[in-house]
């Protein structure tokens, strides 16, 4: 991927905030879902920190370095984890879609 268009960088900023919040919601949903099933307390708790071990470091809650020019790269993880669907991609252009769209699950 080239140059990131003006217009792709300013809707990247101004919605990773609400698709990260969106995410960890998703996230706090599943947790709940373990923490509720059968098993021990023991069994769950030690389930639940694994759990938020691994997705913490998924960029639909952390992105490291939110750049111009690492934007490509964390849009496909956004995608890749789960985190934006196509329909969050409304907007951008049509490189951004493109890109996208070869690592939504």
């Amino acid at each position: 991927m080239g140059d990131v268009a003006e217009s792709d960088w300013k809707l990247f900023r101004e919605r990773l905030p609400r698709w990260q919040e969106s995410y960890m919601e998703k996230l706090i949903g599943e947790y709940m879902e373990m923490l509720g099933g059968e098993g021990l307390a023991s069994e769950k708790f030690w389930a639940l920190e694994k759990r938020v071990n691994e997705d913490k470091r998924r960029s639909g809650v952390l992105i490291e370095r939110m750049s111009r020019s690492t934007m490509h790269r964390e849009i496909a993880l956004l995608a890749r984890d789960g985190a934006i669907a196509p329909r969050d991609l409304e907007g951008f252009t049509e490189d951004v879609r493109r890109l996208a769209q070869s690592y939504f699950q």
